[in-house]
């Protein structure tokens, strides 16, 4: 938060302030009291281990490494934790291959920087140093396809926590135990870089799986619309197709989050046809819409498919 005449933070209270802002009124740092709040307030089923892990690795002010296949809840888990962690709502990093500091720590207004200088009145703060200095988490999505230098930045700012600006002659330090980051990735993903020895000894690795079948039936309860039914045979079959298609040779393999927008789709459909329950035929037509995410999968979903409606 903003104190004396800190520009910088003034500015990134007012910008920033307003997004962050949680419903939760203090820090949630029980894993039980977690696990709970996370059903109830955010419809997600999560292990109580992986709030354990990940909690006990912000007490020792280590980031943490979601790694999994993707539909697995990675992102989503992330960001409800981190605002359990700091009762603020984090900020999200959707990582590329250009991103660098000046995306993420702030650059300077080209306009601003001519008339007035390279000083704080020309400075843009970005997200990474608006959460340094509002106290809450960063959840940094699909490190993998950032490069190493970034990589190393970051791993430096949360060891250190602290941002140098050297435009500014100016060290942000922070001490809150707010900010706190969790880094995603999906190692079979194509298109990405490795993350270094260096990289995965500063940070605490919780692997993500596909959910045993009664959790993820669980989730799907939990998550589609209460408005239009989906009797208990039809979920059996879409759980029945996702986990073939999870052993099939096919490259994209169908996630939690994948099967619950499956049935959401199938809803919708039902509603369309002014229906109050999910038919066979509804889930049909929304199958492939949602399961085919890759062209050369489509003749062997189709099959598998096929083979069940």
């Amino acid at each position: 938060m903003p104190t004396g005449n800190d520009r910088i933070a003034e500015i990134i209270d007012e910008t920033y302030g307003p997004i962050v802002k949680s419903r939760l009124e203090h820090p949630v740092r029980t894993p039980e009291l977690a696990v709970k709040i996370l059903e109830e307030q955010y419809k997600l089923i999560v292990d109580k281990r992986i709030v354990s892990l990940t909690f006990a690795a912000f007490m020792n002010s280590r980031p943490v490494l979601y790694e999994g296949p993707p539909g697995t809840g990675k992102t989503e888990i992330g960001e409800a934790l981190l605002e359990l962690w700091s009762a603020r709502k984090p900020f999200v990093l959707p990582c590329s291959e250009n991103y660098d500091e000046y995306k993420i720590i702030g650059d300077f207004h080209p306009l601003l920087a001519l008339r007035k200088g390279f000083n704080e009145e020309s400075f843009i703060p970005r997200p990474l140093l608006a959460a340094f200095i509002l106290g809450t988490g960063v959840l940094v999505d699909e490190i993998r396809r950032s490069s190493e230098e970034f990589h190393n930045l970051l791993l430096d700012i949360a060891d250190k926590r602290r941002i140098i600006v050297p435009e500014l002659r100016r060290a942000f330090t922070q001490t809150s135990e707010g900010f706190q980051i969790v880094f995603t990735s999906n190692p079979e993903d194509i298109g990405q870089n490795e993350l270094s020895d260096a990289f995965l000894r500063r940070v605490v690795r919780i692997e993500f799986t596909y959910p045993p079948r009664n959790v993820e039936e669980k989730i799907l309860k939990l998550r589609m619309s209460p408005d239009i039914d989906i009797p208990g045979d039809v979920r059996s079959i879409m759980l029945d197709i996702v986990e073939d298609l999870r052993e099939a040779p096919i490259n994209y393999k169908p996630g939690t989050a994948d099967i619950v927008l499956w049935a959401r789709m199938s809803q919708a459909i039902a509603s369309l046809r002014g229906r109050s329950t999910v038919g066979i035929d509804c889930l049909r037509e929304a199958a492939l819409s949602t399961l085919v995410k890759r062209p050369e999968d489509a003749h062997t979903v189709r099959e598998i498919v096929n083979s069940y409606l």
